[in-house]
């Protein structure tokens, strides 16, 4: 059988941070050590801490009654913060109770039962890390999990089909409402937009690619001295993360200072991401964020992704461009915009900054 090739490309192979932690270490491996310029920026202030990021509410979107009020705060959410909290989203609590706890037992599997899970040289999904290009690169203090999970045909057959049940067929239950939300929620930013419906339909709906990301983030003995994800936006259409554990430690970078994200129980955390980014013009923006652990506990979050089909041209929608909104950014195919996503290491908006025009 023919190896699946993954338009994602490869990540130099790095040990299990969960493995280092569980050895009660004292001290943090100079690897994980962030330069001093990052320690004084984790430090946040107490104004910053008063900054929330909007949140929405999924019903009110789609109700005639409310929806106008409801998509005007949508749609400033998504231009002046790119991130807001999603509640009264429809997916059932039972399945995300569900898939919280099996994802914590996926986690805890004995290292020889990860192991079959481990990325390869070849491949960037599985156990590890991602975007790791030379070997004196500074390494993030987590591992995470990473899959292509649709089209179902780009699947690697040692990793989804091989998931533990009941958990593999509690995520093919998760992963097909997140995509119906994923694709209700592109469409209303459609509407707010007054994008011609058709440009966002043919570049999400149909054979669009949903990804999913798993992250652990492990206590640190110093955690001011390491970074749980480096600041980065979002490769992406769209993304929906799930907070797995009631641990804070996600910031957004709103305005030039992190404003830390207080997850409201049973809400999705959603961002735009770089290529909405571009597809927008620019009215919608991807933000930068990252991750900070703690000494006393672990974090989980699942961070599930939303782009267009392989086959794709990228580019600002044409409904969007006028004589007085020229085109922001330049056309790509979607297949070499993902090797050149993953071909470099994460650093702020620095891929879609390459895109401008």
């Amino acid at each position: 059988m023919e190896e699946i090739k993954s338009p994602y490309g490869s990540s130099i192979l790095v040990p299990s941070v969960q493995e280092l932690a569980e050895q009660k270490i004292s001290s943090v491996p100079q690897r994980y050590v962030v330069l001093p310029q990052q320690h004084e920026d984790l430090a946040i202030s107490q104004a910053d801490l008063a900054l929330e990021i909007p949140v929405i509410d999924f019903q009110k979107l789609l109700s005639t009654e409310d929806g106008n009020s409801e998509l005007s705060k949508f749609h400033l959410a998504c231009k002046h913060w790119g991130f807001f909290q999603l509640v009264n989203h429809g997916v059932s609590p039972s399945l995300i109770e569900k898939v919280k706890l099996e994802s914590q037992d996926f986690f805890k599997l004995p290292m020889s039962e990860k192991k079959k899970f481990w990325q390869t040289s070849q491949h960037v999904e599985g156990f590890g890390q991602a975007f790791v290009l030379s070997e004196d690169q500074k390494l993030d203090w987590a591992d995470m999990y990473y899959m292509i999970t649709l089209p179902t045909h780009m699947r690697l057959p040692h990793l989804f089909p091989n998931l533990p049940l009941p958990f593999r067929e509690t995520l093919e239950l998760y992963l097909e409402e997140l995509k119906i939300l994923a694709n209700v929620i592109i469409k209303q930013m459609g509407i707010a937009l007054n994008m011609d419906e058709k440009e966002m339909r043919e570049l999400f709906e149909v054979d669009g690619l949903q990804a999913m990301r798993m992250n652990y983030y492990p206590p640190c003995p110093e955690p001011e001295k390491v970074i749980g994800i480096t600041p980065h936006s979002d490769g992406v259409g769209l993304t929906i993360l799930l907070q797995v554990s009631e641990v804070e430690g996600l910031q957004i970078k709103k305005d030039g200072i992190w404003v830390p994200v207080k997850p409201l129980p049973s809400a999705f955390i959603i961002n735009v991401g770089d290529i909405l980014e571009v597809v927008t013009n620019g009215i919608y923006r991807s933000i930068e964020h990252r991750a900070v652990v703690n000494s006393e506990k672990e974090r989980l979050s699942i961070a599930t992704f939303y782009s267009p089909r392989l086959d794709t041209i990228l580019g600002p929608a044409s409904s969007l461009i006028t004589k007085q909104t020229p085109p922001r950014f330049k056309t790509i195919k979607m297949k070499e915009y993902l090797q050149g996503l993953f071909a470099r290491k994460l650093d702020g908006k620095s891929y879609i900054d390459v895109l401008r025009i």
